[in-house]
């Protein structure tokens, strides 16, 4: 296949060829689809009447046999009730229903414990059909307490009369089993008393035998569902029970199997194309009176449109050969048309091959070919003046990357790399760029037993974002120096980067904190900046509860509000920039608040570097190879 594009696309003779052949072939195949539509429509709806009719047909059947065994059930609560104490006449009814029924397969009428008291605990006239003989008996016992089968429930909890779900029905004198579905009639007395069940079966596998004859096609089949959506009538057995309409389209989505089993749950009728079993269909579906159930016959397209795709095949079988001579003959022509062409794609890849002063022929003509040719020449002078600009942009290029790269090497020297080595302090931080500079910081301050620490988020990215990010963390030392409060040291910082000070409009949300090592005492103030988490309590780690000041830069003249915790000895406090919840992966979702803390509780760390480690890799796993779309900064400071 390869071989034919690469000849196609080498070939002009061949591509022009091919147009006016397609241009043929589009005037017969819109002459022919027109034909074909019509024919396709008229076969389609053909094979809509036929198989509506069909399955109209078997609902009527079906719905006819269904709605007997609901007046049938009427008939015996209305014995009962006229001969409530007469137990002997309730297997009399319960064997006359199955004489007079031939498609019923058991019928029981079963009482509430100790109705009869002669009984014992358990009365139920049970009868069943064996072949061509009826078995009538007691049902009920210590094994077998119907009063907690479906049957006996549905109806007594829904106070009506109910179609069930269909189950096994084990019959233990012959060791047999047999799939029922049973309609069930509540026996009531005129005070409204509840005194028992009447319940008629069908047997699943001779209703499924009564759906399956039906076949309007060689290999369509008809299936029926529940009110779940559950198989009771299915060519394979195997899913009988055990599968519903929507089983597949748990583990591969299928927007029109879903859709077609809803619009069977609600009831509804109709038609619907799709993909059943990796084969095009048409599904036809009616629902079956009152059940809450729904059947539906499945028609393959390719019995449907058999006739018609024998047909259409042949018809294009000779068009196609038509259209193949014709292209053959094409070729001919125009190919000893196109001739000069060769010449000049011989030159053009001369040049291609980096001989510039390669002279082009003249064919001393003025149709396309001449311009062509023209054009080219005008393309080799322009060729070597572009690659001389690029020689001189590619030099500019990698001289811009290297002072880049000693600009990060410089941000980065000014971030503290070696921590307090001190005895009850573990303290670590990092900063990550999104780009090769940033506008994250950090930093820290140690005097005597006064820690000063403060992580910071320059607006912005890049080189603007890094010279901000200079000035912040050269003002937050020199502040530190003087032992200000953290409140006081941001008041300071935003008097000296607002207003007039920051023409470029930039701000810094940042969090300074001010720790006495021996006490654990902590002072903070925080600049619009995220919440750190800090560790202890019940949940063993959460979002620290702080007030709103605004970040600093923004407003001139703004008092900052500070706040202190007693002690946090022993409690973690970590602080992270928005590149750590907001990162992002390819499909942008981000890593999350609540996955940060799942993290920190549940995680064992031994010291701080292991937690801004983790964290790291963490946010790294995360993005699954997207690009970092924040800079990330984290700082972790345990006191014990």
């Amino acid at each position: 296949m390869k071989e034919i594009i690469d000849f196609i696309r080498r070939k002009l003779s061949v591509r022009v060829s091919l147009w006016v052949v397609l241009f043929a072939a589009i005037i017969f195949l819109a002459a022919l689809g027109f034909m074909f539509v019509q024919a396709r429509d008229a076969v389609r709806q053909e094979a809509i009447n036929r198989a509506s009719q069909i399955l109209n047909n078997t609902a009527l059947r079906v719905t006819g046999i269904l709605n007997r065994a609901e007046v049938a059930s009427n008939m015996i609560e209305w014995l009962v009730m006229r001969h409530p104490d007469r137990p002997d006449s309730m297997f009399v009814y319960s064997e006359a229903v199955l004489k007079r029924n031939h498609d019923f397969f058991n019928c029981s009428i079963a009482f509430e414990p100790y109705f009869y008291e002669k009984y014992g605990r358990y009365f139920s006239a049970y009868s069943k059909r064996n072949g061509d003989s009826i078995r009538t008996m007691q049902g009920g016992s210590d094994s077998y307490q119907y009063f907690y089968m479906d049957w006996y429930l549905m109806p007594r909890l829904l106070d009506k009369m109910c179609w069930t779900e269909p189950y096994m029905d084990l019959d233990v004198a012959t060791n047999t089993k047999e799939m029922l579905t049973s309609y069930c009639n509540p026996i009531v007395d005129k005070e409204g008393k509840f005194l028992g069940v009447v319940n008629i079966g069908l047997s699943l596998s001779w209703l499924s035998n009564t759906i399956s004859a039906v076949k309007p096609y060689p290999n369509s089949y008809s299936i029926m569902v529940g009110h779940g959506g559950t198989y009771f009538v299915h060519p394979d057995t195997t899913k009988l029970l055990n599968e519903t309409l929507f089983t597949e389209t748990l583990e591969r989505e299928d927007t029109a199997k879903t859709a077609l089993g809803h619009a069977m749950q609600r009831g509804e009728e109709g038609m619907r194309q799709l993909n059943v079993d990796g084969v095009d269909s048409y599904v036809f579906y009616k629902p079956l009176g009152q059940t809450g159930w729904s059947m539906a016959i499945v028609c393959p397209e390719s019995d449907i449109f058999g006739g018609f795709d024998r047909l259409r095949r042949t018809v294009m079988t000779i068009v196609t050969v038509g259209l193949l001579l014709m292209l053959f003959f094409f070729i001919r022509i125009i190919t000893s048309e196109l001739r000069p062409l060769r010449r000049l794609a011989q030159e053009a890849e001369t040049i291609a091959s980096g001989q510039f002063d390669t002279k082009l022929p003249d064919f001393k003509r003025t149709d396309e070919i001449g311009q062509l040719s023209h054009s080219f020449g005008n393309m080799q002078n322009s060729l070597v003046s572009y690659i001389e600009e690029l020689k001189t942009t590619t030099a500019q290029k990698a001289s811009i990357e290297s002072e880049l790269n000693v600009a990060s090497s410089i941000q980065m020297s000014m971030l503290p790399s070696v921590f307090p080595n001190r005895e009850g302090l573990d303290m670590y931080a990092s900063m990550t760029p999104a780009k090769e500079v940033g506008g994250d910081l950090y930093g820290y301050l140690l005097i005597d037993d006064s820690l000063y620490f403060c992580l910071g988020d320059v607006s912005g990215k890049g080189v603007p974002a890094s010279l901000f990010m200079a000035q912040v963390t050269r003002l937050f030392r020199t502040l530190a120096n003087q032992q200000m409060l953290p409140a006081e040291i941001c008041t300071r910082m935003n008097d000296a980067l607002s207003g007039d000070e920051n023409p470029t409009n930039m701000f810094v949300t940042m969090f300074i904190g001010l720790v006495d090592l021996k006490t654990g005492h902590l002072s903070f103030c925080n600049a619009g900046h995220n919440p750190p988490i800090i560790g202890g309590g019940e949940s063993h780690g959460d979002f620290l509860k702080m007030l709103t000041n605004f970040p600093i830069g923004v407003l001139p003249d703004l008092e900052f509000q500070g706040e202190e915790i007693s002690s946090i000895k022993d409690r973690p406090l970590f602080i992270y920039t928005d590149g750590l919840n907001e990162a992002e992966n390819m499909e942008n979702d981000q890593f999350g608040d609540d996955h940060l803390l799942d993290i920190l509780r549940n995680t064992h760390f031994d010291s701080a570097r292991q937690v801004i480690e983790t964290l790291a890799a963490e946010v790294e796993h995360h993005r699954g190879g997207a690009d970092p779309n924040d800079d990330l900064t984290m700082m972790c400071l345990r006191v014990s």
